[in-house]
C-alpha cells in the first residue's frame, strides 16, 4: 500500500484536472483511471477513507504535475490547492474596456445578458450607480468557476474599500463634499499624467481652481465627452462640446469619474500639493510645466506646444 501511495501518477506532462461539485473519492478514483492518470485506485481511495480525506476534498480545477505521488495528490485535493487564473484591470481604463476584458476572458463564466451599464450594475445590486471608475484597477487571481458578476463584484468592493480608507485620512480644507467627488477628481488626475511624481502637483492645481471658482479646463474630460468622435486630436471647436463632462464649458467636477483611478491618483486627490500654481501644460516628454499666472502659462504653451 505504501509503495502504491508513494508511486507517481501516470502523466508525463502537466495537466489540468477538474473535480466537479458532489464528486466523492470513489468517483474521483474511477475518473482518474478512465483518464489514464491512475492505474490502480484501490489504495488511493482506501488511504483517503483512513485519513478522513474523503469528506474534505474540495471541488475545483487542479494542476497535476509529473512526479506527483498518489499521497501528494490526496493532500492537494484536501487542501483545495486549485489553479488560480488572472485578469488585470488597468489604471485609466474606461468601463467599456473593462467589460471587453471580462467578456473576452475564457475562464470567467458569462452570466450577464449584455454589458449595458444598467444590466451590469443591477446585477451588482447597485442599479442607480454609474459604473465608470467604480472598479479598482489591479491584477485579480481567481479559480475556475467564478462568474463575470462575481469578478466585477470583487473589483467593485475593492474600490469601495480603498476609497473609504483614503477618505478617512484626507487632508483638511478640500473642496469635496463626498468621497465620490474625490473619486471623480482622482479619475481626472489618472488620465492627466503617467508621471507618478506629478500627481499631487496636478491635484493641487485642480483643487485651487475649484476653490477659486475657475473651470478645470482639463482635456481628458473633453475627450470623454467626445466619446466615439475622438480621433486622437482635440480641435478648438471640440472644446465647446456641450456635455456636462466638458470642464471647458461647465464649472466644477464632471457628474461621474471618467476612468479607473489607481490608489496613487486617489491619494493625490485627497492630499494635493500645496502651492500657488493654477495652470500646467504638457512638455512633450510625458511631464508638465506648472505656472502660477496666465501670462506665464501662455509663454509655456508657446514654448512647449507651439514651438515658439
Amino acid at each position: 500500500m505504501q509503495q502504491q501511495l508513494d508511486s507517481p501518477i501516470e502523466t508525463g506532462t502537466s495537466i489540468n484536472y477538474t473535480i466537479k461539485p458532489g464528486m466523492n473519492l470513489k468517483l474521483i478514483g474511477q475518473d482518474l483511471v478512465q483518464q489514464g492518470i491512475l492505474k490502480h485506485p484501490y489504495y488511493f481511495m482506501l488511504e483517503g477513507r483512513l485519513q478522513g480525506t474523503d469528506s474534505q476534498i474540495k471541488a475545483g480545477e487542479y494542476l497535476l504535475q509529473p512526479g506527483t505521488t498518489q499521497r501528494q495528490l490526496l493532500e492537494q485535493f484536501e487542501a483545495g490547492k486549485v489553479v488560480q487564473h488572472s485578469l488585470a484591470l488597468i489604471e485609466g481604463w474606461s468601463y467599456k474596456e473593462i467589460m471587453t476584458a471580462v467578456s473576452n476572458n475564457e475562464v470567467l463564466i458569462k452570466t450577464l445578458a449584455d454589458t449595458d451599464s444598467k444590466t451590469v450594475m443591477s446585477a451588482l445590486s447597485h442599479p442607480d450607480v454609474h459604473p465608470e471608475g467604480r472598479f479598482f484597477p489591479d491584477t485579480y487571481h481567481f479559480p475556475s468557476g467564478m462568474t463575470d458578476v462575481e469578478f466585477l463584484q470583487r473589483a467593485y468592493e475593492r474600490m469601495l474599500e480603498i476609497l473609504h480608507d483614503e477618505w478617512q485620512q484626507k487632508a483638511e480644507g478640500l473642496p469635496y463634499k463626498t468621497a465620490d467627488e474625490a473619486l471623480i477628481m482622482a479619475s481626472i488626475i489618472e488620465k492627466e499624467t503617467a508621471v507618478a511624481s506629478e500627481r499631487a502637483a496636478i491635484a493641487g492645481v485642480f483643487v485651487r481652481r475649484l476653490q477659486k471658482g475657475m473651470r478645470l479646463q482639463t482635456d481628458p474630460t473633453v475627450i470623454y465627452a467626445m466619446g466615439e468622435n475622438y480621433n486622437g486630436n482635440i480641435r478648438r471647436k471640440d472644446l465647446k462640446t456641450d456635455s456636462p463632462y466638458n470642464t471647458y464649458v461647465y464649472a466644477g467636477l464632471p457628474p461621474t469619474p471618467i476612468a479607473l483611478p489607481g490608489v496613487e491618483a486617489i491619494h493625490a486627490a485627497l492630499h494635493p500639493e500645496q502651492g500657488e500654481t493654477l495652470y500646467f501644460v504638457a512638455k512633450g516628454d510625458g511631464s508638465h510645466y506648472f505656472s502660477k499666472t496666465l501670462k506665464e502659462h501662455n509663454r509655456a504653451v508657446a514654448k512647449y506646444q507651439l514651438g515658439k
